[in-house]
């Protein structure tokens, strides 16, 4: 496979999460934990979709602000991501999907990550367009 087709897969699968966590905000009693699951794994996505274009190797992992300090290496303007608090999402991808450490998000905050997924999403769309390959 392509490394074209493998970002492309990778962008696929986080646009799928982010259509699930913004229809789900949508509905009459939302799962927000689900919402917030779903917005970190857009974020998480995007992030290995750009190490991928460039052929970074990077670790299985859901830790944002680890995949940031890699793009970082890339491109220093990775930096400007953890403004958007997108490092805060890790914890949706890990404390939060188990029974032990499993709270309730309010909307308010489930609202918060779909806004953080998008920059996210915004800011690695930007970099592969300047880049040729979006």
């Amino acid at each position: 496979m392509e490394i074209k087709e493998i970002v492309s897969n990778w962008i696929k699968k986080a646009e799928s999460d982010l259509k699930t966590a913004k229809d789900e905000i949508q509905t009459q009693e939302p799962c927000t934990d689900t919402i917030c699951f779903h917005a970190q794994q857009c974020a998480e996505k995007y992030l290995k979709a750009f190490l991928t274009y460039h052929q970074k190797r990077f670790r299985k992992t859901h830790n944002i602000a680890e995949l940031i300090e890699l793009c970082k290496e890339i491109d220093n303007k990775f930096d400007e991501l953890y403004e958007t608090k997108a490092e805060s999402l890790t914890v949706y991808a890990t404390e939060l999907r188990y029974p032990d450490d499993f709270y309730t998000p309010s909307l308010e905050e489930a609202k918060e990550t779909i806004e953080i997924a998008e920059k996210v999403k915004s800011f690695v769309i930007q970099k592969l367009k300047k880049e040729g390959d979006c």
